[in-house]
């Protein structure tokens, strides 16, 4: 597998590297990750990296951006918080990316049975998490069809409040960051929700959070 260069970066247009992801998740979930010469990606990249996405995830050690999507060294930026959650400084990481490295494509990406988003629907306290958990608080507000056991002993609940939670994350970037907004309609870059299953390894992508011109 080549190392990405600025020319080869260059080439990549927002729906291909979906695609990339796509293809890469699809090796991950049949184990057939391609064979990588890493300590050659890292003297390769030592002078300079062209990622060609950007992917928000939550710190799970179950969710390495990099393995689920089967990448190498220098192929994504891989932004990972709590929640997957954003703010000012995630924000200006992902317009460093894109802007200025090059990246065309952001996700936000999600997981089943998220310790974040359970804390949050049970409503946790604790010192700095508790701020932290706020963020995801808009999420378990807005589902609505789930009126009885509203906490994280109801998995449905929690799956639900996930997917909300990206969907809003997508929304707050393209909202929060005239930066990216501008690069997303100028066609410059796209950006995506997903969910990632940590079950089975599969990434479904969200078509009603998916803005990418062709």
């Amino acid at each position: 597998m080549k190392t990405l260069t600025k020319e080869m970066q260059a080439a990549i247009t927002p729906a291909m590297a979906l695609d990339l992801l796509r293809e890469g998740n699809k090796r991950f979930v049949n184990n057939l990750k391609i064979n990588r010469n890493l300590l050659q990606q890292a003297n390769e990249t030592s002078d300079g990296q062209h990622p060609f996405a950007i992917v928000l995830s939550c710190i799970d050690s179950r969710t390495s951006a990099e393995l689920i999507f089967d990448q190498g060294l220098g192929d994504i930026f891989s932004v990972r918080i709590a929640g997957n959650i954003i703010n000012e400084d995630i924000l200006g990481s992902m317009e460093f990316g894109c802007k200025l490295a090059g990246a065309k494509m952001i996700v936000v990406l999600g997981h089943s049975k998220c310790g974040a988003v359970k804390g949050a629907c049970d409503q946790a306290q604790l010192g700095n998490l508790t701020g932290l958990l706020e963020k995801i608080m808009p999420a378990v507000d807005a589902e609505a069809s789930e009126t009885t056991d509203r906490t994280s002993k109801n998995g449905a609940f929690v799956e639900k409040v996930a997917s909300i939670n990206v969907r809003k994350a997508v929304q707050g970037i393209m909202d929060r960051s005239h930066t990216l907004r501008e690069m997303i309609h100028n066609g410059e870059i796209g950006i995506v929700g997903g969910m990632h299953n940590i079950a089975t390894g599969e990434v479904t992508f969200y078509e009603d959070a998916l803005v990418v011109k062709k």
